[in-house]
């Protein structure tokens, strides 16, 4: 019983990837016996194609379909007119017009990486017709037509088993770098006091960065969605612009804590230091246990009551001089923790009103009544 309950969390807990894989494989299958009953000639182009376009939510199977009709549409009707309008009866001659052909695709693509399709369909109608002896304009013809098959089936499946939508997977992707945010930023408190694991908090700023590119994408596919109102989600702009704000609080906090506060000062601000630390990690994680569920903003008046000791004895270090005498940089860094702290706790409060607004309850307000 152990070892199935544990097989089957581990499912669940890859569950989206479990559906691409289900629809991956439907697409492929129902693309060749399709491609196959309209004896297409290459079947195999509309397989390919469904599994390009067979991605992990509706709104990337969206671009990815329409960036390879488009590539595939511009790619034929550019190498059928070569072939047809530049006669060739030698491998030279072949070989000049399939320059005349990549040349110029391939420098589009590489202006608009969308179109990269383009190259490799003049590619194939220029090359095809040599192998099956066949007309040039045919050859473009069926490329279309396959890709096509390929193209909508795979959209099709997206759309009808098990789809994914990116609204959901925003939610994962959010609360993931949450976390990512809290350890770092319990990462660098702690080495105002006891010194700091560069290598630990590089793995864990790298990471921030990575899931950061991961969170952009799936929210511009988000969007793409509620466009083509696929979905009612709310709108993504305020959580992306939110944690990027938040990430930047944490490169300036990172910024000023690269060494030690003076021994005297650390005495004075180890406590509230550290409640700093561990009220807002866990507001931090809270609020990425609220996106994965859907459920409400956690209490954010522990950061407030936090933030506010914290400040009571950075004025209690000031009004005794503590600072004066040290170092200018080290008085820099100083103010500039608190500075980076007051920016994060506007951006805390952000946060806690966009988690709100991403929550179950507001989602039911925001969906359509049926009449």
């Amino acid at each position: 019983m152990a070892l199935a309950t544990g097989i089957i969390d581990r499912i669940r807990s890859h569950r989206t990837q479990l559906g691409l894989a289900i629809r991956v494989t439907v697409a492929a299958t129902a693309a060749y016996a399709i491609a196959t009953a309209l004896h297409l000639l290459l079947p195999l182009w509309a397989v390919l194609t469904s599994l390009i376009v067979t991605q992990m939510s509706v709104g990337r199977s969206l671009k990815a379909t329409r960036d390879y009709l488009l590539g595939t549409i511009g790619g034929a009707l550019y190498g059928g007119a070569i072939a047809v309008l530049i006669p060739y009866s030698s491998e030279a001659g072949l070989l000049g017009l399939l320059v005349l052909s990549v040349a110029p695709l391939a420098f589009i693509a590489a202006i608009n990486p969308s179109l990269s399709a383009a190259t490799v369909t003049a590619v194939i109608v220029l090359l095809v017709p040599t192998m099956h002896h066949s007309d040039p304009m045919a050859s473009a013809i069926d490329r279309v037509s396959e890709v096509s098959v390929g193209a909508v089936t795979g959209l099709l499946v997206s759309f009808l088993v098990l789809p994914s939508r990116a609204v959901r997977q925003i939610r994962a992707s959010a609360a993931r770098l949450l976390e990512l945010i809290a350890d770092a930023f319990t990462e660098l408190l702690a080495g105002l006091t006891r010194g700091r694991d560069n290598d630990a908090l590089h793995r864990i700023q790298d990471g921030i960065g990575a899931a950061l590119v991961d969170l952009n994408a799936t929210g511009s596919e988000a969007e793409r969605e509620r466009a083509a109102r696929l979905s009612h989600g709310p709108d993504t702009g305020p959580l992306l612009r939110t944690i990027l704000r938040l990430r930047h609080d944490v490169v300036m906090i990172g910024r000023a804590t690269v060494v030690p506060l003076p021994a005297e000062v650390q005495t004075r601000l180890a406590a509230p230091l550290t409640e700093v630390a561990t009220v807002i990690a866990r507001f931090l994680r809270a609020a990425a246990d609220a996106m994965r569920e859907g459920a409400g903003a956690p209490p954010i008046h522990p950061v407030h009551l936090a933030l506010q000791h914290y400040a009571e004895a950075v004025a209690s270090v000031r009004q005794e001089g503590l600072i004066r005498g040290q170092p200018a940089d080290t008085a820099e860094r100083f103010f500039a923790l608190g500075f980076s702290l007051e920016q994060m706790h506007q951006n805390l409060g952000d946060l806690d009103r966009v988690v709100g607004e991403w929550s179950e309850a507001a989602a039911d307000k925001r969906a359509p009544v049926a009449e």
